[in-house]
């Protein structure tokens, strides 16, 4: 398309002719590459450590003449002289020694580029972002903490209570990259389901308290017992168990998290309603006692990520040693 001279214009800059364009190209042509040639900066660095254009073509596996055209173009790019070629040695002009001593720092930095961009594509460096549901053993993540930073250290968790409705509306929205949730979840096409733990549920009632060998939905209907809060999906597996005895009792106390609960049923207030694996310090105490459920209560519980054509290398590295630490079969 010919413009014969006409004025153009650029979005809302200034209109200029196309042959004053013309003329800035030509002279933006003519000007230097300012950009320093890593390879060209690193044979000058090699000549400085050995002292002859001959040692650094050996150790950097190059031909002479390679050699001597880098540091012709290093110097012309530089405006400089940077070697004073003697009969058995090169050495550094001041100018070179500065670029050097520099020149040192900049490969170091750009090596540490290269390792962090392939950490990073590899899984082996990133954030994570996980959100957590109530009810969930938080004994569990220091050990997962563990084997991520075994096999990943680069990698950073950051942990969210998020309830499991919360997490599954996150994950679509991009703000999550992994959910444990309770199951059931509604199927969606945009995230992936796979089930991880299914642990029993147990009563932890005051140590004062007198208790069958096992809690029914009837004895318990008939005492103060804790609850997690009614939006949560915990509240409403064990308003379920209740449902199953034709009974519907409130709660003595709604809470959030599963330790506050630990902490009424030791203080003697109520009992409450837990996963048998979170357990482990209680069965130790004797301000409570621990009592299985009839009928069982489960709990099961579900990883669920986003469904990606192409899967963070991280978040991937997160879910194996999340899958290291389920009970259930994974899906094939």
């Amino acid at each position: 398309m010919i413009f014969h001279g006409r004025p153009m214009v650029f979005g809302r800059q200034t209109s200029v002719k196309l042959n004053d364009l013309t003329t800035q190209f030509r002279k933006s042509d003519s000007t230097p590459m300012r950009n320093l040639n890593l390879d060209q900066l690193q044979t000058l660095i090699a000549i400085a450590d050995l002292g002859t254009f001959a040692a650094a073509a050996q150790a950097l596996h190059l031909a002479p003449p390679t050699v001597s055209l880098h540091i012709k173009e290093l110097e012309t790019r530089m405006n400089a002289t940077l070697l004073l070629r003697g009969r058995r040695q090169a050495e550094l002009t001041s100018a070179g020694q500065v670029l050097v001593q520099k020149g040192r720092k900049l490969l170091e930095a750009s090596d540490d580029l290269i390792d962090q961009v392939q950490r990073h594509a590899s899984g082996r460096a990133g954030l994570v972002k996980v959100g957590v549901s109530a009810g969930v053993n938080i004994r569990l993540f220091p050990l997962m903490l563990e084997s991520l930073s075994r096999h990943s250290p680069g990698i950073d968790i950051r942990l969210e209570a998020v309830g499991s409705a919360d997490s599954m509306q996150r994950l679509k929205a991009g703000t999550l990259d992994i959910g444990l949730v309770a199951s059931p979840q509604a199927e969606t096409a945009e995230i992936t389901l796979t089930p991880w733990r299914n642990d029993p549920m147990v009563a932890l009632l005051p140590a004062a308290w007198t208790v069958p060998d096992r809690i029914s939905p009837e004895w318990l209907a008939s005492r103060p017992w804790a609850c997690f809060a009614s939006a949560t999906q915990m509240h409403g597996l064990i308003a379920g168990w209740f449902g199953q005895a034709g009974l519907s009792p409130r709660p003595f106390i709604a809470l959030t998290y599963t330790e506050a609960l630990k902490s009424l049923a030791a203080a003697g207030q109520a009992a409450a309603l837990l996963p048998l694996e979170a357990m482990e310090e209680q069965q130790q105490l004797s301000s409570v006692q621990i009592r299985h459920l009839s009928p069982t209560l489960m709990r099961p519980m579900a990883i669920a990520h986003r469904q990606l054509p192409a899967l963070n290398p991280a978040v991937a590295s997160v879910l194996k040693v999340l899958a290291e630490f389920g009970n259930q079969p994974r899906l094939a």
